[in-house]
């Protein structure tokens, strides 16, 4: 009995235990922002791989991630880039860092 309750107890341990975090790729999906972006090829906004090169070296994940959050223009053109207050800010952080790292 009693071991029977130690394996419940550590059963339920385990699924309350946060899910992994998801695959970069699998959030850029999730979120849609694959409708206006690609790894390679310039959409409605510029490619993951154009963004890369465009901030090598430079200290930017925080604010491309409150860029994203907020939307913007300009920096690519002028075509804007919509706001995205519903994603939750650690997925855009995976994000980002994900995008900089092409």
């Amino acid at each position: 009995m009693k071991t029977s309750l130690i394996l419940a107890c550590a059963a339920l341990a385990l699924h309350a235990l946060p899910a992994a975090a998801a695959a970069p790729e699998a959030l850029l999906k999730q979120h849609n922002c694959l409708a206006c972006h690609a790894l390679d090829a310039k959409l409605v906004g510029p490619s993951y791989q154009q963004v890369a090169a465009k901030y090598k070296g430079q200290d930017i994940a925080a604010k491309l991630v409150d860029k994203v959050k907020k939307g913007g223009a300009g920096s690519f053109g002028p075509v804007p880039m919509s706001p995205n207050p519903q994603v939750p800010d650690a997925d855009l952080k995976v994000m980002v860092q994900w995008v900089l790292s092409r």
